[in-house]
């Protein structure tokens, strides 16, 4: 499932059964797509045709700026995930002075990617730790500067222990 927000308004749910249907705000729908190059498309939906166009898109953030028959829509796409994130209070860490990186789960530091006084871009893998024989790599959850590190590699942590300090 998909939750589509379109113009920073109005926020859509919408479910594919596959390529050509599915559900939008749980009605049915069933469409024709082929794609006419490299981000234009033409679609045929309820007997009416439309040209979209991929006008600018940022899939790490999920949005996009198309133009359907002329007219723009921003559109901002969330994910299971992206709910899940959310259900567990992580969504708006990036809205949120972050001073510290905790561990999101008691592991073990396998390997520390920064270095006090480093300056990091959201984003950017600044640890990795392993938890149940998974390597998880720990990002900067914003831009900043990297005060001190709490941790050495080889270091068993807690969950909610403070790795990193940021400034």
């Amino acid at each position: 499932m998909l939750k589509v927000k379109v113009n920073n308004q109005k926020e859509h749910s919408i479910v594919l059964a596959d390529v050509n249907s599915g559900t939008i705000d749980g009605k049915a729908f069933a469409w024709d797509v082929i794609e006419v190059k490299d981000g234009s498309f033409h679609v045929i939906k309820d007997n009416r045709s439309y040209n979209v166009e991929v006008i600018k898109s940022d899939a790490a953030e999920k949005s996009f700026l198309i133009s359907v028959n002329g007219n723009k829509y921003q559109l901002n796409v969330k994910d299971k995930f992206d709910e899940l994130l959310k259900s567990l209070g992580f969504d708006d860490l990036s809205a949120k002075k972050v001073n510290e990186i905790k561990a999101p789960m008691p592991g073990l530091v396998l390997d520390i990617r920064v270095s006090e006084g480093d300056t990091v871009k959201k984003g950017d893998p600044v640890l990795v730790l392993e938890a149940m024989k998974m390597e998880n790599i720990i990002k900067s959850p914003s831009d900043g500067t990297i005060k001190k590190i709490n941790v050495k590699k080889g270091l068993a942590v807690e969950k909610n222990q403070v790795l990193i300090n940021f400034g």
